[in-house]
């Protein structure tokens, strides 16, 4: 076995050392990517350990054992101070190593016991420094394919591909064996791909190695659609389009579901007869309808198919924000509202956008509408269900329109005074010159 050297546990995991007796620290090794982060100088989120112990001895620890369908079994405990404790096991520690190897790449085969010892047999301190993935073998992705939007979502945090991963991705076909690889875990890996600083780059290495189809057939047959008339998309295909929206909606917004809903905005362009090209006519409405399939054949959480569907439904109206009617505009703010994208819809609109924009007025068109009808100046009675002091009630139909009209009065009375004030300022400044 490798030779270690020792290395002080930082304070964080350094907790670690009074969930077990201090006889037990040379047999319990930190390992994967906890030590990753903490060489990185980073808190881990979680503490993954390898023991070699017993498992009865960790039950009694406090440990409790949880058989994964497709995984060896874990023995877990959640700590207050520390988080998700998650621990599997070897028979002795002289099988560290070997186990090592068998992980995913070199920055992940480094281990840590709790006695201090640093154990590196494949170097990956070094792959560490240069931010590059290292597969450990050359059996690493046969082992486990998922492994390959692994090394994507890793490039979408800045890590880089070695020349060595990139080979063994392109020397075979992965289509059979990533067919036994449950969708869940594919869209685990998508989801964390978003959270990064280029999560572009998941979505253009699984093109340009021609993987991962059968997960996400959308991104492939973007690239042979046209984004629109070349006088509104330059950048020709729907996918170069859809790429260039996610990584300009990165730069204003760190949130998952807004950047899934920027990249997959054009949903609806999918679904246009290519007699129709290059415009897509009705792509709104369309996108609205094939969201929520969509999202469920990738096992996606409701709150981004609900998402989907009505930024799919909503931008290009919001792209063309400036050039509505009052009315429209509030019917616009009603739908985003009622969809739950109020705060996105105005995000993606300008990323949609080479040259983004304001929606001036979204914010007081977003409150007016969620204002309850007393604050509109609407009398009670008239949406009372039987007739008041005299008064006859409108009927349910008749409420909607009688709402909406006051919303538009009110937005109308806002965004004159708003204007009637920039009038002012900008008259104060020319005296003052």
């Amino acid at each position: 076995m490798t030779v270690p050297r020792i290395i002080p546990l930082p304070p964080h995991p350094a907790s670690l050392l009074s969930l077990f007796p201090s006889a037990l620290h040379d047999r319990l090794f930190l390992v994967g990517g906890t030590v990753r982060d903490l060489l990185l100088g980073r808190t881990p989120k979680d503490l993954d350990l390898v023991a070699a112990l017993p498992a009865e001895q960790l039950i009694q620890l406090g440990f409790r054992r949880v058989q994964p369908k497709s995984a060896v079994p874990i023995f877990f405990r959640f700590h207050e101070s520390l988080g998700k404790i998650e621990i599997t096991t070897i028979d002795s520690p002289a099988e560290l190593e070997s186990d090592l190897r068998c992980r995913d790449v070199t920055v992940n085969a480094m281990a840590l016991s709790l006695g201090g010892d640093f154990i590196d047999p494949l170097d990956g301190e070094s792959a560490l420094q240069r931010r590059e993935l290292i597969p450990c073998s050359d059996a690493s992705l046969i082992a486990d394919p998922l492994r390959i939007f692994r090394l994507f979502r890793f490039e979408a945090q800045g890590w880089r591909l070695s020349a060595a991963a990139a080979g063994l991705i392109r020397e075979r076909q992965w289509g059979e064996p990533l067919s036994r690889i449950p969708v869940e875990r594919f869209s685990g890996e998508l989801l964390k791909a978003l959270t990064g600083d280029e999560p572009a780059r998941f979505f253009r290495n699984m093109t340009e190695f021609g993987v991962g189809r059968a997960f996400l057939p959308e991104i492939f047959r973007m690239g042979e659609i046209p984004a629109g008339p070349v006088e509104h998309h330059p950048e020709g295909d729907l996918f170069t389009h859809s790429l260039q929206v996610l990584e300009r909606l990165c730069a204003g917004s760190d949130d998952v579901i807004t950047r899934f809903c920027a990249l997959f905005h054009d949903l609806g362009k999918l679904e246009t007869s290519p007699a129709l090209y290059p415009k897509h006519h009705g792509h709104d409405e369309a996108g609205f309808r094939v969201s929520r399939p969509f999202c469920s054949r990738l096992a996606l959480p409701t709150s981004m198919w609900g998402a989907l569907r009505w930024i799919n439904r909503l931008h290009t109206t919001a792209n063309l924000w400036d050039e509505l009617r009052t009315g429209t505009r509030i019917k616009l703010a009603e739908d985003a509202v009622r969809g739950g994208v109020a705060v996105m819809l105005p995000l993606v609109a300008a990323a949609d956008s080479p040259v983004g924009g304001e929606m001036c007025g979204w914010d007081d068109a977003v409150r007016i509408v969620q204002l309850p009808t007393a604050s509109l100046g609407i009398d009670p009675r008239l949406l009372a269900a039987l007739p008041l002091d005299g008064v006859i009630p409108l009927s349910p139909a008749q409420r909607p329109a009688l709402i909406h009209q006051k919303r538009v009065e009110a937005f109308r009375a806002v965004m004159s005074e708003k204007n009637m004030k920039i009038v002012k300022n900008r008259f104060d400044t020319v005296t003052m010159i």
